[in-house]
């Protein structure tokens, strides 16, 4: 059995202002394995890139399309990496929900 909470820290800016690079996240794998956990429009999710399944991105789950997730950047500018660029993400490769972001504590200029 896996274990159902899974810590991810942010490396790229595409999910700013709400996630910055070196932000720490909280995540829920779920209790269910193997499969995707339970996500709805909205949610940030951690997701494997359907081209190199070693990756991870971080990104907001916007309208499920047919067996996929589009996944969409907060921060596009950024040179994001999401759906726009590959479409549609397979519902068994999003990895986890963000639950929170745990670190750091408090951000300046808060």
């Amino acid at each position: 059995m896996r274990w159902p909470l899974w810590r991810i820290a942010v490396a790229e800016r595409s999910m700013e202002p709400a996630l910055r690079p070196g932000d720490w996240l909280l995540t829920w794998r779920g209790l269910r394995a193997p499969g995707p956990p339970r996500i709805r429009t909205g949610q940030v999710v951690i997701a494997r890139h359907p081209r190199w399944p070693g990756m991870l991105l971080v990104k907001r789950a916007g309208p499920r399309r047919g067996a996929g997730w589009w996944l969409e950047s907060d921060n596009p500018g950024a040179g994001a990496v999401d759906s726009r660029q590959f479409g549609p993400v397979p519902a068994e490769l999003i990895e986890a929900r963000v639950l929170l972001r745990y670190w750091p504590l408090r951000r300046p200029g808060r």
